[in-house]
């Protein structure tokens, strides 16, 4: 799904009431708390290594959005069945893409890292349009 898009359109404002996170860590401490919320709530073993998947997929979109998007202008994350959702809304309408390894000159780029990252890690990957300008791009992150 990462390397052709999905692109959808979506009617619906960005929610006045969502965190925005300003830094990576914000956002990965709000998919702890949605995680240990859900654990808690449905009495099962939180699986650490897909904990961890999931806060480095919330880093990366946020980071993603800071620097390439124009900053943050909404966060969602939520749990639902066997999966974490995290979507992160900027203000670019450029879609991610995988940036080659060395420049044109043949030296190693430095970064580039997050895109893969996110789409490696997650089970399904959308790029949606927003009405009022920028994406919104969600990833859902198997917990188990």
């Amino acid at each position: 799904m990462c390397d052709e898009h999905m692109i959808e359109f979506v009617d619906e404002p960005p929610g006045a009431n969502r965190v925005r996170p300003c830094q990576p860590a914000e956002a990965r401490r709000a998919v702890e708390r949605a995680v240990a919320e859900r654990c808690r709530a449905t009495r099962t073993p939180c699986d650490q290594d897909a904990l961890s998947d999931a806060l480095l997929v919330a880093s990366e979109l946020t980071t993603n959005a800071i620097l390439h998007g124009g900053g943050v202008t909404d966060f969602h994350v939520d749990v639902d069945g066997p999966g974490v959702r995290v979507s992160v809304s900027d203000r670019s309408d450029a879609l991610p893409v995988t940036a080659p390894r060395t420049d044109q000159h043949g030296r190693t780029r430095h970064g580039g890292h997050g895109w893969p990252i996110v789409c490696r890690l997650s089970r399904d990957v959308r790029v949606s349009d927003l009405p009022s300008g920028g994406k919104r791009i969600t990833a859902v992150v198997p917990l188990s």
